[in-house]
């Protein structure tokens, strides 16, 4: 093994643009948590579905982000979009806990974030 390391520098993003999401297992956990009536799992099962919906909620946050800097200034679905990513960053910068509220409000802000996403890359409403 080599003690070399390499240093990535992309401060554009660029490489993290090119990944695509991992949507459908993701959309199906969310459907999944916000179905829960009155689960019974252990805290420590809570925390790492609350850290699976985090990961991925900043990813798709990311894209998110990326597609609302691209969009001109007069297109309002820029602005719905710093709306929602200002409480992405505020629900996200909360500790998680192990409780069913923490995982399922985290599967929320996942849901909210593809919302806006596909509204995102959908093609631009024709100006009136």
């Amino acid at each position: 093994m080599s003690d070399t390391y390499l240093v990535l520098h992309d401060p554009q993003g660029l490489i993290e643009a090119e990944l695509p999401l991992d949507r459908a297992p993701h959309e199906a956990l969310v459907t999944a948590v916000l179905a829960w009536k009155d689960p019974d799992l252990a805290p420590r099962d809570y925390e790492q579905i609350a850290l699976q919906l985090t990961g991925h909620a900043r990813a798709v946050a990311a894209d998110v982000r990326r597609l609302a800097a691209a969009l001109p200034k007069s297109d309002g679905r820029g602005a719905f979009a710093e709306v929602i990513l200002r409480e992405a960053d505020g629900r996200l910068s909360a500790p998680l806990k192990g409780t069913a509220r923490c995982v399922q409000n985290r599967a929320r802000l996942v849901q909210a974030l593809y919302t806006r996403l596909d509204r995102l890359t959908e093609p631009a409403p024709a100006a009136t």
